[in-house]
């Protein structure tokens, strides 16, 4: 269901919204709602990405990797004792 609201713009600037539109095919109408639904869009996806990104940093980071050798396994010269 669509409905109207009311805007209060400058009349220069409705008279260049007019010729910016019809050079569109379209109205000032059509032109407005389709800028605000692509506002909403991305702040949808923003806040989407915000909220995934927020529960990764949560979560601790798996490098991979085991458990370190010791000192004596990783200086270990058999040949030069």
């Amino acid at each position: 269901m669509k409905q109207n609201i009311t805007l209060a713009i400058d009349k220069q600037l409705v008279k260049r919204a007019r010729a910016f539109a019809n050079q569109r095919e379209t109205s000032i109408s059509s032109m407005l709602a389709d800028e605000l639904q692509k506002g909403v869009a991305r702040e949808t996806v923003y806040q989407q990405a915000k909220a995934k990104a927020l529960a990764q940093l949560s979560a601790p980071f798996r490098l991979g990797g085991g458990k370190m050798p010791g000192r004596e396994t990783l200086h270990d010269r058999q040949n030069l004792r």
